[in-house]
């Protein structure tokens, strides 16, 4: 599923506020996933055979916007097959890097860039040697 969303991630400022609201509403399953750093939560929407993707949960990085602002607090991963290549091609197209290639550890490369647009798009490359 190359270059194609595979994951989201909703920036919270109150954890267990973000956690009761979205498993009230939704009823997704929320865990938390032990990697080095802030700690991340997944977010499991439903069955694997149904159509969707998962997510996560990650503490607000900055100032949260303003209310009313419109889209301001989901960030869409896509998945890659070559992170660098992808990332290239971002910055040569007008796009920002935010937050630098990083290893999840045993899993992937993962990284956050800013489109022309003032989007964060997240990259993702699955790499089970990622250090």
């Amino acid at each position: 599923m190359p270059n194609r969303p595979g994951h989201f991630e909703i920036q919270y400022d109150d954890l267990d506020r973000a956690k009761d609201f979205y498993t009230k509403v939704f009823g997704w399953k929320i865990t938390k996933y032990d990697m080095p750093g802030e700690p991340y939560w997944m977010i499991d929407t439903g069955p694997k055979e149904e159509t969707g993707i998962n997510g996560g949960f990650m503490k607000r990085g900055g100032t949260k916007p303003p209310p009313m602002s419109g889209m301001n607090g989901f960030c869409v991963t896509m998945v890659v097959d070559n992170f660098d290549e992808i990332a290239k091609k971002i910055l040569e197209n007008g796009g920002m890097e935010a937050m630098p290639k990083l290893a999840i550890p045993g899993m992937a490369w993962q990284g956050y860039f800013i489109d022309t647009e003032g989007n964060t798009i997240g990259l993702h490359q699955a790499d089970v040697n990622a250090k």
